[in-house]
């Protein structure tokens, strides 16, 4: 008595919400990946990066500045001006 049991085709098991998320992500980092390339080529990003670069210049200038007009008024107030 054997019995014949008939196999059903293995249908692959429908994806998960978590697998979809997981693809998507992957397809949104490859986008950023490709585009980000691209800007940073064009000419645009280069102006952009020149004048923060400039900019970024100028506020350490300023900013020693200000360190040097500091230290020089607390160098003043620290000396004595009749030494007796």
């Amino acid at each position: 008595m054997e019995e014949e049991t008939k196999k059903e085709p293995v249908k692959p098991e429908e994806e998960g919400l978590l697998d979809k998320a997981k693809k998507l992500i992957g397809k949104a980092d490859d986008f950023i990946d490709e585009n980000v390339e691209k800007v940073i080529k064009s000419k645009a990003f280069e102006s952009v990066a020149d004048a923060m670069d400039k900019a970024g210049d100028y506020v350490e200038d300023k900013v020693e500045d200000i360190a040097e007009n500091i230290r020089k008024k607390t160098s003043e107030e620290e000396k004595p001006e009749n030494p007796a």
